[in-house]
Formats: structure tokens, sequence, C-alpha cells
């Protein structure tokens, strides 16, 4: 492995709307980006999913962990093994429970079995050191969105939106020179996103997703509902703070007495609403917000996003990146700066007390003499 130069790195993720795993790689010396490679998506079978949904909220050793971790390792080595030319592999793992003040952060799969089984250094478990330093362990996107935005030549200051399971929002000074540098960047989660209208749509009516919004674009909001759901302390309570899929459990039973189409139209309202409540967090106001992850595929959501917020709010295709991908692609870049002893997170990141270096590297066993 070179210890100076760019590398291309593979990174994948597979994120907590549990629809399938991103592969993507990336050219990079962890510094900066300097291009990007193929990418594939695998997604999960039905029968998968359920597997995986049954050990959401366990921890390692719990029941159901073990089914859910032989899952996502067979997705993740069939997938990954499509590709050639990595360096370095960036594993994020399936994230089953996240609880930073209590028990911790779990993400099911093992890097070292990958680094076995696809003959690659593997990065892995990036979560962890930060939740041990006492930081919320989420989001770790932001130092690659820093290195997007000035890659991209952006000079005013941005947001990026991940509308995944959950939301996150990452405010990006293109000006600051490092994601180190004091005030390069805040982070944070913003609300639930899609998780809980994907579990909406599974519970009353056997389907993964809303595609493209059609049952939403239907309905009607309820907007007391929303002013009353938004009024939670967590969502006053300043950054950094972190969500777990499942940290607003009771949110699809709460809307039982509401319509199909008014129930998922509230919850897809809702991602947005709680992205324009996240505004009272923001030091300053941002030019423009750039949106990744599934829910900018509905249209219903990103007009709810246009309506609440006053700036430009535009997908990540609009400035040539690829939306699907970029979480994938930020593991890729972690992955080198893990493995050149650079941090991943920080106070304004995760509010870890210091800058954290996060992840294992796990390597394959050397070729047994001939």
């Amino acid at each position: 492995m070179r210890k100076e130069g760019p590398l291309w790195a593979l990174g994948a993720m597979s994120g907590t709307s549990l629809d399938g795993v991103d592969a993507a790689m990336v050219r990079t010396d962890g510094v900066t980006i300097q291009g990007f490679g193929p990418s594939a998506y695998r997604p999960y079978t039905s029968d998968e999913r359920a597997v995986i949904r049954a050990a959401l909220g366990q921890w390692p050793g719990d029941p159901a962990v073990a089914a859910a971790a032989e899952v996502v390792e067979t997705a993740h080595a069939e997938l990954l093994s499509r590709f050639t030319g990595a360096e370095v592999l960036g594993f994020h793992g399936q994230t089953l429970a996240h609880d930073p003040t209590g028990r911790g952060t779990h993400q099911c799969g093992n890097g070292a079995l990958l680094a076995q089984l696809l003959d690659l250094p593997t990065v892995w478990d990036f979560r962890s050191s930060d939740v041990t330093m006492g930081g919320q362990g989420a989001p770790l996107a932001p130092f690659f969105h820093h290195a997007l935005a000035r890659h991209l030549g952006l000079t005013d200051p941005v947001a990026f939106l991940n509308l995944g399971g959950v939301g996150n929002i990452t405010l990006v000074d293109p000006t600051a020179p490092t994601p180190e540098t004091n005030g390069a960047l805040l982070a944070f989660d913003t609300g639930p996103a899609n998780a809980p209208l994907n579990d909406l749509m599974l519970a009353r009516l056997g389907l993964a997703q809303d595609d493209g919004g059609a049952l939403a674009v239907s309905g009607t909001v309820d907007e007391r509902f929303l002013r009353r759901f938004l009024r939670q302390d967590w969502f006053n309570a300043p950054p950094p703070k972190s969500l777990d899929r499942n940290s607003f459990s009771g949110l699809v039973d709460a809307l039982d007495t509401l319509s199909d189409a008014d129930a998922a139209a509230t919850l897809t309202a809702l991602a947005a609403a709680s992205v324009a409540q996240a505004q009272i967090h923001f030091p300053a106001p941002v030019a423009r917000i750039l949106v990744t992850g599934g829910g900018r595929h509905n249209p219903v959501m990103m007009e709810e996003l246009r309506r609440r917020i006053p700036v430009p709010i535009d997908p990540v295709e609009t400035v040539g990146l690829d939306g699907d991908m970029l979480e994938a692609q930020a593991f890729a870049y972690l992955a080198v700066r893990v493995l050149r002893k650079m941090a991943t997170s920080g106070p304004d990141t995760t509010g870890a007390p210091t800058l954290v270096g996060g992840g294992q590297i796990s390597r394959p066993d050397p070729a047994p003499a001939s």
C-alpha cells in the first residue's frame, strides 16, 4: 500500500432505508478528490430485507443479528466482487442499533471476512471510536462533503442534505482549507426521512416504498400533526445530535386515523418540515441546499422542501454528482483517511471532544508460499 499519492478506493454503503447495497470507487489521497470510478447497486430481496428488519434494534449477540450479518456480508461480497482495480475497501456495514449516549452503535457485518473474501485491505467499524470518545458517531460523510465542495470549486456556504432512512445535513464553508478547520463544517441529523414512510407503505400496502410519491401526492398533509410532532425536545436540542432509524418508532401508529394517502402525505411532508425546523441551528444562511439520498427521487418530498425553505434546493446531479452513490463514495474516501491516520470526524460533525480517526483495518492473509 503506497503511503503517499492517490489510491483507487472502493466504498460500500447499506443504509437505514434497507433498500440494498451501493458501491462506488473514488480516486483520492484522503484530502482531495481526483476522480470518480465505476459504481453499482445490489438490491436486497424482500426476504433479505425481512431478515435485516427482524434484527433492527438488536445488539451483538442478540438472536437475529447473526442471520442479518450473513445477509449483509453475502450481498456485499456479491456486489464488490464485480469491481477491479481497488486498492482499499471502505465497508460501513448495516446499522441495526444506534444509541451513542447509552449502549453505543452497532453496524453488523464483518470487515475482516470481506478482506479475506475479496483479497483487499478493508477499513470498517467507522463509528465506534467516535462514540467511545464521546461523540455521536454520526453523521460521518461531512469530511467528504467538504472535499466535494472544494472539488466543485464552490465558494459560497452550501448544505448537503441526505434524505435516507433518517435525514442529515452538513453545512460547508468551502473557503476553509480543510475539514478540520474551525468553522469549516456543522453536521447533524435533522429527523425522520424515508424510514417511517417506507414502514407505513409496508404495513398498510405491502410495498417497499411510495414510488415517486404516487400515494402522497393524492393525500392531504396533517399540518397540526406536524406542528405537534416538531415540538418534541429533540428538534430544538442543539447539535451535535443523531438518530436511530427507530428513534420515533411509534410514528406510523400515531397516524392510524388517517387514510393511506393522507398518512403518506404527512410523513413525506414531515421529512421536509424536519429540515425546515433544523434551520434554527444554522449559524448563518446557506446559498443553496444540494440533496442526496433516496428522498430526492420523490418529487412530492422535494416540493415540500422547496415550499418550506426559502433557498434554492436541487438534487446533487445539478452539480454533476451521483446522489445514489454519494455515501458509498464517502466511505471510500474515509477509508483512505483511516489508512493515512487522518481524522474522520470531530467536534463540529459528531460532537466528539477532539478530532477522531475511526475505523478498524483488516488485511487479507498473505498467500502461502508455494
